[in-house]
């Protein structure tokens, strides 16, 4: 007998469908009978035995169609919810009704008329009765294994956090025992939440973390700001406790389970950049099926704007750079992740108007992202004549280029740096500004878009505080008050994108690059992350602010007029050029001058083309320098004479 039976269980339990239904009709049953013993006081008396006996096939048959339709032999017993209990009670209602009804049809003379309602009342309680003991004991299950995990608490009580909590609980593959919640509501302070205590604010997070021999914490606020992740990372520093973040609740909603997006904190969330909102069709329509051409393309930028093109289902894409490494590595990329896109990499320097017109000539280009260029601004500052050979004339070229071959639109890639710059790099962006703004009379629709630093560029700040931090520092930092604008590469590409579909020429569009952050703030940050202690583990050193640089870069002239655009990200400055004619003559003589390498006469120059300039201090030194050098060769050269006239 004992075998049978188990037998009969193994079955059961091989076929959950079997199982629940069997569950089910025990329970109709038993509610049936109870019903007919309350009402006689556990006595039922003879007469009323066929009644009993032709209302319980009904109450089965019936009430097993109701939760059928209502779904509920389907539902999984790991997340079940409010809206669940709900129609479970729809459920009994209607199952108990329409079984009454049928009851009182077809039943003899005489049927208890308050057998039905003691039913009602009899099913309802067994069912939520297996309702929550279902989840209680898949939970308890769960709990029992996690028990031995490691102790946490969330950071955050809202709907991340106790969303977090409960996959904890049903998820056996964490083990993580949760300990409470840590909430910066004072009003949150001491309330349970599904029976997890919030033990207090982050001030309070590293008395908690003693006391409860906390081992991690696991942040659960997808919307907190910059700000407040940097303030979190504090209280965390201060408690001497790891801990891990969960992603946006938009990834989730994409189909994965929020315990799936623990992961380490990293710099994107102290940025705390939202999601782009993006008019897509906006962009297909100045995109699909024409040829973009991108210079640069092996660059931070100019690599991004060739993965982001490809979503749009470009005609082609034309990847136009110097370093053939780059090319190589980005043509591989792009052949892997997007088969269908036609991609040519070509290999030339925008220094050669022969090799553009060749490019352009063999593939007819209809849009010209223009990314390429010298942007290490430092470097540029002691080698100011290939900064303009590269990035001035370089930019002419390409649009000269352009307007000779039919492209239609030319978005120029700019930088915060050409507003009212003390440096090389950004006088030459702000040059390539006037540039395109003086060739608005031709058939080229030309278009700057004008941003700051993103984060992790070849060339940033980031990937040098990682090596120095890798190395066990110090991270070097110029100026404790030094601050800049930062996005990502993805949001700065999308950006652009966006922005060049709405140009209609003779726009500098500046994106919104949010709060500046400190430098200073960022290395700290960084060096958390690396699981390090800031002054401690990894030391800060400030070296003094580098050639042509600025404490604090801004992202538009005084005498620009912002206009407004449909994006929230993205405004538009009109600001007045140049006449073609005079910008020509202009070029021609900075041309002759980088030829003479007169750095004198470009410097002034320079300054004459962009009033705003200021020249940093390193490149009026090499002004004076070579200055110097001229008189000291004047005098050698006239030495000779005046010996010999004395003589």
């Amino acid at each position: 007998m004992k075998r049978l039976i188990a037998e009969r269980l193994r079955t059961l339990a091989k076929r959950p469908w079997l199982w629940h239904y069997t569950t089910e009709l025990m329970m109709f049953a038993g509610a049936g009978t109870g019903a007919f013993l309350l009402r006689f006081e556990f006595s039922i008396p003879p007469l009323y035995i066929p009644h009993l006996l032709i209302a319980l096939p009904i109450w089965a048959v019936v009430k097993l169609a109701v939760f059928h339709v209502q779904g509920l032999d389907r539902l999984s017993w790991r997340f079940v919810s409010v809206s669940d209990a709900i129609r479970l009670a729809i459920a009994n209602g209607l199952g108990s009704l329409l079984s009454a009804l049928l009851i009182l049809a077809v039943a003899p003379q005489g049927f208890p008329r308050s057998i039905p309602i003691i039913d009602f009342l009899l099913c309802s309680a067994c069912s939520a009765a297996a309702f929550l003991g279902r989840r209680a004991i898949v939970e308890a299950s769960a709990e029992a294994k996690a028990r031995s995990g490691r102790s946490v608490v969330i950071y955050g009580a809202g709907r991340a956090g106790v969303t977090l909590l409960s996959e904890l609980r049903v998820n056996s593959a964490l083990p993580y025992s949760v300990r409470g919640f840590i909430d910066d509501d004072p009003a949150m302070s001491g309330v349970y939440v599904q029976g997890t205590p919030v033990l207090g604010r982050g001030v309070d997070l590293a008395g908690v973390v003693e006391r409860k021999a906390i081992e991690e914490v696991l942040i659960a606020i997808p919307s907190a700001t910059g700000e407040q992740m940097s303030r979190i990372l504090g209280h965390c520093e201060k408690a001497g406790v790891r801990f891990r973040t969960v992603s946006a609740l938009g990834e989730v909603i994409e189909g994965r389970a929020l315990v799936s997006q623990i992961r380490e904190v990293d710099l994107h969330d102290l940025l705390c950049r939202h999601p782009v909102r993006l008019d897509h069709q906006q962009i297909r329509n100045k995109i699909e099926d024409r040829v973009v051409m991108i210079t640069g393309a092996g660059g931070s930028i100019g690599s991004e704007l060739c993965r982001q093109v490809a979503r749009f289902k470009p005609a082609a894409i034309v990847a136009f750079e110097i370093g053939e490494t780059a090319l190589f590595h980005l043509e591989r990329e792009i052949r892997t992740k997007f088969p269908d896109a036609l991609f040519h990499p070509e290999i030339g320097s925008v220094q050669s108007p022969r090799r553009l017109a060749a490019v352009l000539r063999l593939h007819k280009p209809t849009i010209i992202y223009h990314a390429a260029a010298y942007k290490h601004v430092p470097m540029m500052e002691s080698n100011l004549f290939e900064a303009l050979e590269n990035n001035v004339f370089g930019t002419y070229n390409v649009a000269t280029a352009a307007e000779q071959h039919g492209v239609e639109d030319f978005v120029l890639i700019s930088s915060d740096k050409a507003v009212r710059p003390v440096s090389v790099m950004g006088a030459t962006k702000r040059l390539d500004e006037l540039i395109i703004l003086a060739m608005q009379d031709h058939p080229v629709r030309f278009v700057a878009v004008r941003f700051g630093n993103v984060l992790g560029s070849n060339g940033s700040v980031i990937p040098s505080f990682k090596e120095q931090i890798a190395a066990g520092g110090p991270v070097t930092v110029t100026h404790p008050g030094m601050r800049r604008y930062f996005m990502t590469i993805p949001e700065a590409a999308q950006l652009v994108l966006q922005a060049s579909s709405m140009g209609k020429g003779g726009e500098i569009f500046v994106l919104d690059m949010g709060k500046p952050l400190k430098i200073v703030d960022l290395a700290r940050n960084l060096i958390l992350l690396s699981g390090l202690r800031p002054g401690i583990d990894i030391k800060i050193e400030f070296t003094g602010t580098r050639p042509g640089e600025k404490l604090f870069e801004e992202l538009s002239f005084f005498g620009e007029k912002m206009i407004p655009t449909d994006h929230e990200k993205i405004k538009v400055f009109a600001g007045n050029g140049l006449p073609h004619g005079d910008m020509v003559n202009y070029l021609g003589k900075l041309r002759m001058l980088c030829e003479s390498r007169d750095i004198r006469g470009v410097v002034f120059l320079l300054k004459e083309i962009v009033p705003e300039y200021n020249p940093s201090n390193h490149v009026l030194r090499q002004l004076l320098l070579t200055q110097e050098s001229v008189q000291e060769s004047d005098n050698v050269q006239r030495e000779p004479n005046r010996r010999y006239a004395v003589g």
